[in-house]
């Protein structure tokens, strides 16, 4: 069964650590990096769930990272005027402490304990080239001198004239092509992080919206890392959305495992989102009705009328009450909280951390989502809610890096030197990783001031 033909029902442990504090937001970001393909274990326990996914002693087994010096235009200026990188809205609070967003303690003051929400902000799903450029910045393997590269980059949507927003991106290409790194490799191992979907920079025509950024010739042999990948481009690699849990230290991350390990569900399911009138046989409306019916076993928030954005404490709760939650597929392949793409982050198994329930089943057949979930006993349940509880440090994004285990920055940061490494090996070419931080400028052409 394909996962594009299933409703997803994902534990919600999964969901409570990324769904709630997510809003569909972007602003510009440019950089560039440089990455030379060339952890100690914790002192103490805080319960018996200890590390999981430890650091090798070795910091930098793959190789090392070199950022690039960009002239303003492509990144320090776009922060300077972040109220005009939107038309519609200002993105200066979803850039502030360095892509995570405003703190989340106070909305959360009510759902979580103060130890615990003081690791939450309000952060904007589509910060994970800021994110990233932060953490590359201070991270034990970057290097200050130009041995290899790697890309972070961002964007938001317009309706500008193609041509228009796409002449930042034009111009960034010719000024990195122009560089001694790139020239030596042709990109072929250099990597760039994008904040969006892929769909957004593969623009074909004039009057959709988006950018032709990845359809430029100079980016066809550079890799990139995306919230949601193509599946049919080897290029693309798919990494997590930014949730709003920043952890600062290893405590924080057991500190929150062992909370949501021992929080008392009463929901066996719930339901966060909104119905789509506009859409013919809306699978959201039906969702949502089939929630309400069975309102002693789901949890419904009704996004209409509950505003689902960053640090709502009512989508929180939601989550942590019940085992699991409902993830029907969402505008595009993925949804924020459906890890449908992100192999190198999950485990091998979805079986061992989800249900799916085929959507035709329930559409049309009236399949009971409820008699479904009731077949599983609890002990198989637990499993599940183990399971991902285990992988939580995965798909999260520390504040600053973790001290004996591997956020999701460090498995995605690690899994490009692997693939560049290999490449070394196998090519036997030097080889060097270039790193742009592109943001919306692609996307949203923007006169300044």
């Amino acid at each position: 069964m394909e996962k594009s033909e299933c409703l997803v029902l994902r534990n919600s442990v999964n969901c409570c650590i990324t769904a709630h504090l997510i809003i569909i937001t972007a602003l510009p970001f440019l950089y560039l990096y440089l990455i030379l393909t060339s952890c100690a274990s914790f002192p103490f326990s805080l319960s018996s769930r200890g590390p999981r996914f430890s650091i090798k002693n070795d910091p930098c087994p793959s190789g090392e990272v070199y950022v690039y010096h960009l002239p303003p235009m492509f990144n320090q200026d776009l922060l300077r005027n972040c109220p005009s990188l939107n038309p519609w809205n200002s993105r200066c609070q979803a850039i502030t402490n360095g892509g995570l967003g405003q703190r989340a303690t106070q909305q959360l003051a009510r759902v979580l304990p103060e130890h615990l929400a003081q690791a939450w902000h309000r952060t904007d799903q589509f910060m994970l080239e800021v994110i990233f450029h932060n953490r590359v910045l201070n991270h034990q393997c970057r290097i200050l001198e130009p041995e290899s590269a790697t890309a972070i980059g961002k964007y938001l949507w317009t309706n500008y004239a193609a041509q228009k927003r796409d002449r930042d991106c034009a111009m960034l290409l010719r000024w990195i092509t122009d560089q001694f790194y790139w020239k030596r490799s042709n990109g072929r191992d250099h990597f760039i992080s994008l904040g969006r979907i892929t769909w957004d920079f593969r623009l074909w025509e004039e009057k959709e919206w988006g950018s032709a950024f990845l359809n430029m010739p100079a980016m066809q042999n550079v890799t990139r890392l995306l919230i949601e990948r193509n599946p049919w481009d080897h290029l693309d690699i798919g990494v997590p959305c930014p949730t709003g849990f920043h952890p600062k230290s290893d405590a924080d991350v057991f500190l929150w495992q062992n909370y949501v390990s021992m929080h008392n569900r009463t929901t066996l399911f719930s339901f966060v989102g909104a119905p789509r009138g506009a859409v013919r046989n809306d699978f959201r409306g039906l969702l949502l009705s089939q929630c309400r019916r069975e309102s002693g076993f789901c949890r419904v928030v009704d996004c209409p009328r509950t505003r689902c954005i960053n640090g709502n404490s009512a989508i929180l709760e939601a989550f942590l009450d019940s085992d699991f939650c409902l993830q029907p597929r969402g505008d595009s392949y993925t949804m924020t909280t459906a890890y449908d793409q992100y192999e190198r982050f999950l485990p091998g198994k979805p079986e061992s951390y989800s249900v799916f329930v085929d959507h035709n089943e329930v559409k049309n057949n009236g399949t009971c989502i409820r008699r479904v979930l009731e077949n599983y006993s609890r002990e198989e349940v637990k499993k599940m809610k183990d399971k991902v509880i285990d992988y939580i440090p995965k798909i999260v994004y520390a504040e600053k890096g973790l001290q004996s285990v591997k956020d999701a920055f460090d498995v995605a940061l690690d899994g490009v030197l692997r693939r560049f490494k290999a490449q070394l090996q196998k090519t036997k070419v030097y080889s060097v990783i270039f790193s742009i931080v592109l943001h919306f400028q692609c996307l949203y052409y923007n006169d300044g001031p």
